[in-house]
């Protein structure tokens, strides 16, 4: 399988912005700093509604001199949820910005206030959003004619899953909390996520101290391999095509990837004439049902990919086994057991719930917009 990776782009403000590159949707710090906050007042120049990030871009008047700068909120698919979008704001209105400043001190703020001078009213508001409406009552497993669990949504309904419980991979048992990029609140932590080797403690605690701004499916639009791709805000979804005895996995995060776990019984091996002899960001997955749960056996991955929010390291002997049951309607339980000798000292486990989000695809979500 091939894979489009968009590079980082770079929105042109003058001779200023012009080498200033806008990152994917990211770790909110590793880019601005929480602790320099910023009010600015200015006139609209420009609405960028596009992935990974909308930017409003604004004239700020201090003495003699006007400088554009780049108010950065959260993405077209949050911001459409939460009631709001292309028309919000226009060219000429203006607004007063409250938010973080950029920490390599260009001219960008990430907004946690947008308000419309004029009327005083609050736009963009995350905190006071709209929320989602609760989920129905769970209701049976959804099974296909013999019997087995559908993981995907029943004849004539659409739905994902989505809302993971937990946003970071954890070993079973370890109290760790994070953001839900993957952010330990405690750097001392670093030493309950995982059973590490050392190099993989020592760079895990790296990227952590970087506020993860090295992770490459944000920079470069890398896929999200391994448990990630049930940790990501977009959800996945299921397709079982029984047949031809294979499940895709639809990836809504990232840069709208799929995954292909087969159920043939096929050997773990590339394909001649295909990806025989080369690792993948997803690996070679084949699948079987015990029961009621689905159980797929992966291996076969490249080192290119962080394979758990947060910056977990992996080496090219990751093994993973991961278990998924549709214990009701609305939620999937996902166990996932870690092998991996080249970065851990032993085998460990994780798992967590997603929950179903009836009546809907996936959200229309891209790594980076192909921007002129």
């Amino acid at each position: 399988m091939k894979y489009r990776v968009y590079g980082v782009l770079a929105v042109a403000l003058g001779t200023f912005f012009a080498a200033q590159p806008l990152s994917a949707h990211h770790e909110i710090l590793a880019k601005f700093d929480d602790k320099k906050v910023t009010t600015l007042k200015g006139t609209v120049t420009k609405l960028d509604w596009a992935n990974p990030h909308v930017h409003i871009f604004i004239n700020v008047t201090a003495g003699n001199n006007v400088a554009n700068w780049a108010v950065e909120l959260e993405s077209p698919v949050d911001l459409g949820k939460a009631g709001w979008g292309r028309d919000s704001v226009k060219p000429g209105d203006a607004l007063t910005v409250t938010g973080m400043s950029a920490r390599n001190g260009s001219r960008q703020v990430w907004a946690t206030s947008v308000v419309m001078a004029s009327n005083n009213k609050k736009l963009f508001d995350m905190a006071n959003a709209p929320k989602p409406p609760a989920a129905t009552a769970g209701g049976p497993t959804p099974r296909w004619p013999d019997n087995q669990p559908r993981l995907g949504p029943a004849p004539g309904q659409t739905g994902y899953w989505a809302q993971p419980s937990a946003t970071m991979l954890v070993q079973a048992g370890a109290n760790v909390q994070s953001d839900n990029y993957g952010l330990l609140k405690n750097i001392g932590d670093v030493d309950k996520v995982a059973p590490f080797q050392k190099w993989a403690r020592d760079l895990f605690e790296l990227r952590q101290r970087e506020f993860l701004k090295s992770d490459p499916m944000y920079q470069y639009c890398m896929p999200p391999g391994g448990p990630r791709q049930f940790q990501l805000p977009y959800g996945i979804q299921f397709a079982e095509d029984r047949d031809r005895k294979r499940i895709f996995v639809f990836v809504g995060s990232g840069n709208r990837n799929y995954r292909i776990i087969y159920t043939d019984g096929r050997a773990q091996k590339g394909q001649l004439r295909g990806d025989d002899d080369n690792p993948l960001y997803y690996g070679r997955a084949v699948g079987k049902w015990d029961g009621d749960t689905f159980v797929v056996d992966t291996k076969g991955f490249n080192e290119k990919f962080w394979f758990s929010n947060g910056g977990l390291p992996h080496s090219d002997q990751l093994h993973l086994i991961e278990k998924f049951t549709r214990t009701d309607m609305n939620t999937l339980k996902y166990e996932v057991t870690v092998d991996d000798p080249g970065a851990y000292t032993k085998m460990w486990s994780s798992s967590w719930n997603l929950k179903w989000v009836a009546g809907e695809e996936l959200p229309v979500y891209y790594c980076q917009d192909n921007r002129p």
